[in-house]
């Protein structure tokens, strides 16, 4: 379900770095040595035996991350993104395998486009990359696309994403597809007459701004239809981009009775408020819109507790002129792949509200469960998809740092803390 390049695989010893691995249940101080892509021993003072070696003492290395929510724009839009520059902004944030959207032009609902991906992706792709395929032929929400034939041919995964799949028959029809093609759905959800020509988050600062609103409800009411359509058939299920307590209480009521369904919540929703569209930049305007401070306070509990299984980046790149408008006529979305790490670091680690390893966890391994992915891991035998991060290193968030094509980034001038210093995808360097 993954493809990237062909390229040699790396032998390296990684000396002396904190090697935190909590899936291992691995925390020491150690070397790490990698023979041809794979992680061949752990231990000190290992011989490096014409090995490069990489001093990672005051550094940490961790599992790669996992980011089952990208928009690479492609086909369609390659002036925003391309598998080449969005798999190198990638690289860049430490990931080693990304998942993208199929909100493309023309979309992800034939097996002839899918497989024209599949192709670009082995001759362009810096780092794995798999593609979800749509639920509904051209993201309509009238009639289910040839799933079984698009599982076949490689999807990850169905996903709408940037529209919900209103009928509630329809919805059924295509969970109960899950025994025929093993893949999970993952949904947009969002009750589009209640959202309707909402700007931001419906509470006391659109009014205050007078935006229109867009109430918490509009999400929460169609996560609670799913999980109900779910849990009748007995069909597992992802919930994109959560954003409201109200959402997370029925995610962790619908697991607690027996439900397989998962969640996963992005930087921005754990790092921000609704209070940061007083500025009125139109990098903050994203669908779902940043809410509350309980909202906000809600996600980040179920991230700890475990409800919330996983970080996405809803990596969304924009054209400049798209996002340099007013508020209200500028598109949703924002990017983050270069950005996700130091921003949770930050925001969460730092100050102490997110202990690291929970951070690292819900960044990897926890993604890759919710798609049957092999989770990275740090093990001999183990192919070696690696971060190497400083936790101690400062940085400001310049768009010239960018790998992305688009800047549209909420941290724009930013000092953050934590940065990746090298990322090994697949056995081989990708960024350092």
């Amino acid at each position: 379900m993954l493809w990237t390049k062909n390229g040699p695989k790396h032998d390296l010893v990684v000396r002396g770095a904190r090697v935190l691995d909590p899936g291992e249940g691995l925390d020491a101080v150690c070397d790490v040595r990698i023979d041809g892509g794979t992680i061949s021993q752990l231990g000190t003072s290992l011989d490096a035996n014409g090995h490069r070696v990489i001093d990672g003492e005051g550094l940490v290395l961790a599992p790669a991350f996992v980011d089952p929510h990208v928009h690479l724009r492609v086909p369609g839009r390659e002036d925003e993104e391309t598998i080449a520059s969005g798999t190198a902004a990638a690289a860049a944030g430490g990931y080693c395998a990304i998942l993208a959207m199929p909100n493309t032009d023309p979309v992800v609902d034939s097996a002839a486009v899918l497989g024209s991906l599949i192709e670009d992706a082995q001759a362009e792709a810096e780092i794995p990359v798999g593609f979800l395929a749509s639920i509904t032929r051209g993201l309509e929400g009238g009639e289910l696309t040839e799933m079984a034939e698009l599982a076949d041919q490689g999807a990850a995964g169905f996903t709408d994403d940037g529209r919900p799949v209103v009928a509630p028959g329809l919805m059924r029809r295509a969970l109960q597809y899950h025994g025929i093609t093993g893949r999970r759905l993952a949904l947009h959800c969002e009750e589009p007459t209640l959202s309707k020509d909402g700007q931001m988050h419906e509470g006391p600062v659109s009014a205050e701004l007078g935006f229109a609103g867009y109430p918490s409800v509009a999400e929460s009411l169609m996560v609670e239809r799913d999980l109900a359509l779910a849990a009748y058939e007995q069909a597992p299920l992802h919930l994109l981009h959560l954003s409201a307590r109200e959402s997370v209480e029925a995610l962790q009521a619908a697991q607690t009775s027996g439900v397989e369904a998962t969640g996963e919540v992005t930087p921005h929703h754990l790092c921000l408020t609704d209070e940061a569209v007083r500025t009125l930049d139109p990098n903050v305007k994203m669908n779902p819109p940043l809410r509350g401070a309980d909202d906000r306070a809600a996600l980040i509990d179920g991230l700890r507790d475990g409800t919330i299984t996983a970080i996405a980046t809803d990596h969304a790149p924009h054209a400049r002129h798209e996002k340099e408008v007013p508020f209200e006529a500028a598109p949703f979305g924002v990017t983050g792949l270069e950005t996700a790490f130091a921003a949770l670091y930050t925001s969460l680690v730092e100050p102490g509200v997110v202990a690291l390893e929970t951070l690292l966890e819900r960044m990897s391994a926890g993604p890759a469960r919710v798609y049957g992915l092999d989770r990275p891991r740090i093990a001999v035998g183990a192919p070696a998809n690696l971060v190497l991060l400083d936790a101690a290193a400062t940085w400001r968030v310049e768009e010239g740092e960018f790998r992305s094509r688009s800047a549209n980034s909420w941290l724009l001038g930013q000092t953050l803390k934590g940065r990746v210093r090298m990322t090994v995808a697949a056995g081989k360097v990708v960024h350092e």
